[in-house]
């Protein structure tokens, strides 16, 4: 596949959408969401954060693209957007997984 060339404006909207992801809060609600959508209160006992923080949070989320909602009677639903993000966290993991297998072959050489 060729090598697109990033120009600013791309750049600043990318490193917006790796901002979300930095907040760790936001991953753990992310990977509650990976296999079924849950109301708020679902989430706060899922993932033990405040239900103030949790808003917060998936309003974040949600202005960003990474999670829907959907009224549900008198709640509201949430489920991630598109299963697009695990692909990166699934890369970020083979990343840390491999420098990790090399720390650790360090540390049997010495």
């Amino acid at each position: 596949m060729p090598h697109a060339h990033l120009d600013a404006q791309l750049l600043t909207i990318i490193a917006a959408r790796f901002k979300v992801l930095a907040e760790p809060a936001r991953l753990l609600i992310l990977d509650t969401l990976r296999d079924a959508e849950m109301t708020v209160t679902e989430l706060v006992d899922a993932t033990a954060l405040g239900q103030a923080n949790l808003s917060k949070h998936l309003q974040v989320l949600h202005a960003n693209g990474f999670v829907k909602r959907r009224k549900d009677g008198q709640f509201t639903r949430y489920a991630v957007a598109g299963r697009d993000v695990f692909r990166l966290c699934d890369i970020m993991c083979g990343r840390l997984d491999a420098e990790a297998a090399a720390h650790r072959k360090l540390v049997r050489v010495r």
